[in-house]
């Protein structure tokens, strides 16, 4: 018996990083899981992966005809949802006087709006599947402020309040809402050139010294969207190695 047996999951992101570890861990515990990315082949290669019950459906998450599009597809091929992972997101590190309000605006659509967007749409298939987990990855950058990160930061803070909103609403229905907050994980996302000098600064300042490694944030998640955390919502779930106790 696997602890997600019975369950349909969503996963935006999950062409890559900590998306394509959740799909794994879900697959491996008795879900069926879709693949949810912009990113249409590496999307497809991961489902391919994953096997029979994986599938790859394109989504952009800041676009409401496509969430409802992968809402349909989902269901005419596993059947109502009853997991979504909100994890697509995006980071750039600049101080704010360098930060354009394009830059800052691309940065709310995807983690803010598509967040909201996830949470709106997923209500009436998780109705008919009576009940539901829905994730939304939020970051220690949603608990505590830092220099150089405002757009971030505020679309993270926006998760973390979303998230107790939605977990009160949706409570009557059987349906949990928690967020996670990450610290700094080893992803193509905290690789890139303009956030390296962010990563290695707080890696000093973490008081167990490394970054995360995707399936410990994954476990995390894989407990929330069991039965496991039923008594569970409207919660922070924190794996930061102690980053903010410091801060």
């Amino acid at each position: 018996m696997g602890r997600l047996d019975g369950k349909v999951a969503v996963i935006t992101g999950g062409a890559g990083g900590m998306g394509k570890m959740h799909g794994k861990y879900f697959v491996k515990e008795g879900a069926k899981v879709v693949i949810a990315d912009l990113e249409s082949s590496d999307g497809k290669q991961v489902a391919d992966d994953l096997g029979d019950n994986a599938v790859f459906i394109p989504i952009d998450v800041t676009n409401e005809e496509s969430w409802k599009t992968l809402i349909d597809k989902t269901e005419e091929t596993f059947g109502p949802i009853s997991v979504l992972v909100n994890n697509a997101g995006i980071v750039a590190s600049k101080s704010i006087e360098d930060t354009t309000l394009e830059g800052y605006r691309k940065t709310i659509e995807i983690n803010q709006d598509g967040v909201f967007l996830g949470i709106k749409l997923v209500l009436e298939s998780m109705k008919k599947a009576e009940n539901g987990s829905i994730i939304n990855i939020s970051s220690v950058a949603g608990m505590v402020g830092s220099n150089n990160n405002i757009a971030y930061i505020a679309s993270k803070f926006a998760v973390r309040g979303m998230t107790k909103a939605a977990a009160a609403e949706y409570a009557p229905y059987g349906i949990r809402v928690n967020s996670v907050h990450p610290g700094t994980i080893r992803t193509p996302m905290t690789e890139q050139e303009d956030v390296k000098e962010m990563v290695q600064d707080t890696i000093s300042k973490t008081p167990l010294g490394r970054l995360a490694e995707p399936e410990e944030i994954t476990n995390l998640v894989l407990y929330l969207a069991s039965d496991e955390s039923s008594y569970s919502t409207g919660a922070e779930f924190i794996a930061d190695g102690g980053l903010i106790q410091v801060m």
